[in-house]
């Protein structure tokens, strides 16, 4: 070996992007969650699973239909195509991110026809499929803004730790749990509902969510204005610590915490004009939210002096304390009345996948901050 040949650099391989991986994880099992929502009267009609596929397409669709499907899918191509970087480049990860995307349609189609709310559908493939791919060719297409040296992940480098990765996916996915309507405003895993309705599936008996003892308990109007206060206030403060526990001390952390709470506000109450009216855009605010709000928000700014070890604990804490009153404490009135008027129709995919994710969410918020793996973020 020569000593112009010793004196060059070693060759950097590309280091995989775990955000991409994990979230294409997430967004998989919600696309699982949400094509067999509701997940009750499992029947055999005596069909094949895959007959849909030889069937004529169906007589009765709409414009909405395609565009949603399309937009469903469109996320699952282009993650599957960032998820396979390094070893796949992207321009030929198009095509196996397009099959994998037709695989998961085509079998999430064949066991609807088990289910009686649901219909399979030879187009509803199709769609998907065309969802997928046109996923995959914008990823291809941006794959040297997201996976290669690019403004964006320069930005990332100086602003968020180099293990960041998976926080930053349950980080972006609270505004997302959010939407589905909540007891409380940051109330998430609110296990009742669904249990009520798993339970009531297998014993073949309805369970109605307003007649249980659970909801039978009677609290006053202080204690309810107490509970929403502390849930509040323990929900912001254990999503914004987490957030605060990825940054590094150089990136400008109160002001990101700011905007990104400010989001997901904005979140929430598009969320509500659209799926309630637009009049019931801030149907949330009250005086209890709004009080529970001024004070994470108080408790926030003081620990953001507190080291990551003491920030990380906190923020599991707060959110352990959030997910015991809110599954303590009786559902109200006015929360099963806005069950009653969510608007699904067309959007029962929506409505199963947001359900599942405002159950999910500080589950999976608690298990980044206690595992060992997670606890190196600097």
């Amino acid at each position: 070996m020569t000593a112009a040949s010793s004196s060059k650099p070693p060759l950097t391989v590309p280091a995989a992007s775990s955000f991409a991986r994990v979230s294409l994880l997430v967004y998989t099992l919600l696309i699982v969650y949400a094509s067999w929502y509701p997940f009750s009267g499992w029947r055999d009609m005596g069909l094949g699973p895959f007959d849909y596929l030889w069937s004529r397409l169906p007589y009765y669709w709409t414009g909405f239909d395609i565009w949603t499907n399309i937009a469903g899918y469109a996320p699952l191509g282009m993650l599957l195509v960032f998820a396979m970087h390094p070893r796949i480049a992207p321009a030929w990860a198009i095509w196996p991110a397009t099959a994998a995307g037709i695989l998961l349609s085509a079998c999430m189609e064949a066991v609807q026809t088990y289910l009686p709310t649901r219909v399979p559908s030879n187009l509803d493939l199709l769609t998907n499929s065309a969802g997928a791919f046109a996923g995959a060719l914008l990823g291809a297409a941006c794959s040297r803004y997201f996976l290669r040296e690019s403004r964006f992940l320069s930005m990332r480098r100086r602003w968020f730790s180099g293990e960041a990765s998976r926080g930053l996916v349950v980080a972006g996915l609270w505004p997302l749990a959010l939407i589905y309507p909540q007891n409380h405003l940051f109330g998430l895993g609110h296990l009742v509902p669904p249990l009520l309705t798993f339970f009531s599936d297998l014993l073949d008996t309805p369970i109605d969510l307003a007649t249980t003892w659970i909801n039978n308990a009677q609290l006053s109007a202080e204690q309810y204005w107490l509970a929403d206060v502390i849930v509040t206030a323990c929900g912001l403060t254990g999503a914004a610590l987490l957030l605060l526990m990825l940054l590094r001390k150089q990136a400008p952390r109160r002001a990101l915490v700011m905007f990104y709470l400010l989001g997901c506000i904005a979140v929430k109450s598009l969320a509500c004009a659209l799926f309630f009216a637009p009049q019931n855009a801030f149907v949330w605010v009250s005086a209890s939210s709004a009080g529970g709000i001024v004070i994470g928000a108080m408790m926030v700014t003081g620990l953001s002096f507190a080291p990551p070890t003491a920030q990380r604990r906190l923020a599991a804490l707060a959110l352990i304390i959030s997910l015991a009153v809110t599954n303590a404490v009786p559902a109200n009135p006015y929360y099963i009345s806005t069950l009653e008027t969510w608007v699904q129709g067309k959007f029962l995919n929506f409505d199963g996948a947001a359900q599942f994710l405002s159950v999910l969410w500080p589950f999976l918020a608690i298990w980044f901050l206690y595992h060992p793996v997670h606890r190196k973020q600097k």
